[in-house]
């Protein structure tokens, strides 16, 4: 799985002040969990964050971002963000802000349970 370990590295730092994070493979990248829920993602060179269906639209409106269409077709309320667009600590720190607002008026999930081997 190739994805940029220095912008997983820096996302980490970002959401270190948070006691509910958790690491997940996914999309081909490291998923960020927040509550149970996905946040945002690091996939190759691009930053992935869920914004949700209501911001969906005005997030894509910013410089750098696009819609998450790694399947084809676009997943409404995930967008991707280029690499310029994350470039500062700032940056990338009000996206992940954007993310964790969204995850954050979900109901959090109750840990799975272990499965037995």
């Amino acid at each position: 799985m190739a994805f940029d370990q220095i912008l997983a590295s820096r996302v980490r730092e970002i959401l270190a002040v948070r006691n509910d994070v958790s690491e997940r493979k996914m999309f081909g990248g490291l998923c960020f969990m927040v509550r149970g829920h996905m946040c945002c993602a690091v996939e190759k060179a691009d930053f992935m964050l869920r914004v949700g269906p209501e911001e969906y639209a005005a997030a894509l409106k910013h410089k750098h971002a696009r819609p998450m269409d790694f399947t084809g077709r676009p997943l409404t309320g995930f967008i991707y963000v280029a690499p310029a667009g994350v470039k500062t600590k700032r940056d990338l720190a009000r996206w992940i802000g954007m993310g964790v607002d969204f995850v954050e008026s979900l109901p959090a999930k109750k840990p799975k349970k272990e499965k037995k081997r």
